[in-house]
């Protein structure tokens, strides 16, 4: 996925990270993984998204990437 494709506050973090005004995260996966986490996790969030969520972060959990 490239970040013209997602949506407008995901275009707006990305650009303040790589302007410098937001801090670059190299460990990505596993920031992702907790904020996926975190929404999974979250009962106010409707319940599609948190499976949404769920699912994508036990994706990455199974994927032989990792942080380094």
């Amino acid at each position: 996925m490239k970040v013209y494709e997602c949506c407008e506050l995901i275009r707006m973090t990305y650009a303040q990270i790589g302007g410098g005004e937001l801090g670059y995260i190299p460990n990505a996966i596993h920031c992702a993984i907790k904020a996926l986490d975190y929404i999974a996790a979250n009962e106010e969030v409707p319940q599609e998204a948190r499976e949404r969520a769920a699912f994508a972060a036990a994706n990455l959990l199974m994927s032989d990437h990792e942080d380094k």
